[in-house]
């Protein structure tokens, strides 16, 4: 289990002197979607889950706050494919077609 980190617009997991792993997000107007445009996971980290925590975080910020989520980025899109559990903050606006 890696140790995910909410900064600016992204949840990262920082290294000794570079992100590891990092996925950005904007918002679509006030209070409107999350719009998950990036994930980016290191050699290091592929392969331990780090992409799936880093998802698991932006949809935990939603819920929190009240907001859906548009999976924009193919590794969020699948991640939002793979779990169910997700779909009660995706997006009307969400297209998950592979």
């Amino acid at each position: 289990m890696v140790q995910i980190v909410a900064g600016d617009r992204r949840f990262y997991v920082a290294g000794d002197n570079k992100d590891l792993a990092e996925i950005t997000y904007r918002q679509d107007g006030d209070k409107g979607d999350l719009v998950i445009d990036h994930t980016r996971v290191s050699e290091e980290l592929r392969g331990q889950g780090a992409g799936e925590e880093l998802v698991r975080a932006v949809v935990d910020k939603a819920r929190e706050e009240g907001l859906k989520i548009v999976p924009l980025c193919s590794y969020a899109a699948h991640q939002f494919n793979k779990h169910a559990e997700y779909h009660d903050v995706l997006s009307g606006n969400a297209n998950l077609s592979s």
